[in-house]
């Protein structure tokens, strides 16, 4: 099915116009417009001469795209497949969903109807393929009994080429489909391009176009449809946590846990609310995602408003991985022990879900380790949700050996703050001096250095740095690095890389 969206009004004639190579043209017009001799491409001062009460406005290409997605996501009540066909068309895919309106025909009535509640006039069609259906929706007057010989009345503008060919072939005497269909594809093909022949085989059907939806379809989805809209938001929860349920039943046949969860309310105005979530870990624990729904609409900027009530909830699952059945403690477990830790591990995971629901995913970050010998680069800050699915067992951190200060700060700073004057020994002593946010710091002990080499195997003049680990005369301790051996660079600089706590 695929519906041709059209607004209008029984008023004054309506047109939105823009700007083209300097002169303001019309660009799409309502009925009215059309019915009093305008079209698009003409001129507003051609337009005004002929229609003196012609109201227009600017045309605004981004709202209308908007709201063509926002109609895209009140289709998504009749199933999930929906691709946009900008800027004015939707095709839904409604193979295995009419089931729920008792045929394709009532299917379309109930989009009539909620469109019109709604201001809007609709012109659909039913095909074989998608490229039938579009064709039929744009350019036949009304739903065809017989698909085929409909198709064959059609303009040759119904093949969607270009400007040129299409007057190419309507020169040659071919006005409508039929007359394109009756002769050999090949000559076809030689005479009017390759385009034109493959358009005549999707719209006869040997040849299927594909639909690209414009959401993925979800691994597992569960709903519930009302027959009277219900306005409770409680209660709407009620039947979401009835529907997490269900699809934990589905998750556990499979021996998987879901991820990204994504509730969507079907209000009665046609007005879809979206609920996403997202776990560290995959889990089917009803109770968790309830309580993370719960914080995401709390986390709103606008309170969840069912309107008119909500006639559809569907229950998504976008991401969903293995999930094997835990072993439960057993009564009189030894605190400290293995299932200590993994309940330790639970509860942080739990904490980090309630977070990154309440704050957003991109604020809560966890370090994740690095296979990388450069400091900058030995750690990643991700999403804590994104880290922990790196790897159930992180790579170990470097640790310093018992009763010894750290290796390297905790944090450091990215870039590296220049030191403003250094005095050292030459060409690889320690340094004795060195001055940094205008403060000079004499220093008192030093370490090193540690000498890290540049990544030799990507570029082949990274000079080396030797790192050194020194306490000032008042006990504030710094990593520091001489960037550059004086068989490198000329001047070797220094820079401050992190302050120890």
């Amino acid at each position: 099915m695929r519906p041709h969206l059209f607004v209008g009004r029984a008023e004054a004639p309506i047109a939105f116009v823009e700007t083209v190579a300097g002169g303001v043209r019309l660009k799409s017009l309502d009925r009215e417009a059309l019915r009093a001799g305008l079209e698009p491409g003409l001129t507003l001062a051609d337009a005004r001469a002929r229609v003196p009460g012609l109201e227009t406005y600017q045309h605004d290409p981004h709202a209308d795209h908007e709201w063509l997605e926002r109609l895209a996501d009140g289709c998504q009540r009749y199933t999930p497949s929906v691709a946009l066909d900008a800027p004015d068309g939707l095709i839904l895919d409604i193979a295995g969903c009419v089931h729920e309106f008792e045929g394709e025909r009532r299917l379309a009535a109930d989009l009539e109807e909620r469109l019109a509640r709604r201001g809007l006039l609709v012109r659909h069609a039913f095909g074989d393929t998608p490229d039938t259906a579009r064709a039929l929706a744009r350019f036949a007057g009304a739903p065809a009994p017989d698909e085929r010989r409909a198709v064959k009345r059609l303009p040759v503008a119904a093949l969607g080429l270009d400007d040129d060919a299409t007057a190419a072939l309507s020169r040659a005497g071919l006005k409508t489909v039929g007359d394109v269909m009756a002769r050999p594809l090949s000559v076809i093909a030689a005479r009017f391009g390759e385009d034109a022949a493959m358009m005549i085989r999707r719209l006869d059907g040997s040849v299927k176009g594909p639909i690209v939806p414009r959401q993925t379809v979800a691994r597992i989805g569960v709903e519930r449809r009302f027959a009277e809209p219900i306005a409770r938001t409680d209660y709407a929860l009620e039947i979401l946590s009835e529907l997490a349920t269900e699809a934990g039943i589905q998750l556990a046949e499979r021996h998987e846990g879901g991820r990204r969860w994504e509730a969507r309310l079907f209000r009665a105005d046609g007005l879809v609310q979206r609920l996403r979530i997202e776990t560290g870990q995959p889990t089917r624990d009803v109770a968790v995602l309830m309580q993370l729904f719960r914080e995401r609409i709390d986390s709103l900027a606008d309170p969840l408003d069912p309107g008119f009530g909500y006639d559809l909830i569907r229950l998504d699952i976008a991401l969903a991985e293995r999930l094997d059945a835990t072993q439960l403690k057993l009564e009189g477990g030894q605190k400290g022990d293995g299932q200590d830790r993994d309940g330790q591990n639970r509860n942080v995971a739990q904490l980090v879900d309630q977070l990154g629901t309440r704050l957003g995913r991109a604020r809560v970050r966890r370090f994740a380790a690095r296979d990388s010998h450069i400091p900058e680069q030995a750690e990643l800050m991700l999403p804590a949700a994104d880290a922990a699915a790196v790897s159930a067992r992180p790579a170990p951190w470097a640790a310093p050996e018992s009763g010894e200060p750290p290796l390297r700060p905790i944090y450091l700073f990215d870039p590296p703050h220049p030191i403003e004057s250094m005095m050292a020994e030459v060409p690889d002593g320690p340094p004795h001096r060195f001055r940094w946010r205008r403060t000079v710091h004499d220093v008192a002990h030093s370490e090193g250095p540690e000498r890290i080499a540049g990544e030799w195997w990507r570029r082949q003049d990274i000079p080396t740095r030797d790192y050194y680990r020194v306490e000032d005369r008042r006990g504030r301790r710094f990593w520091i690095f001489r960037h550059g051996l004086y068989s490198e660079v000329e001047t070797p600089r220094w820079y401050l890389h992190g302050v120890f706590a």
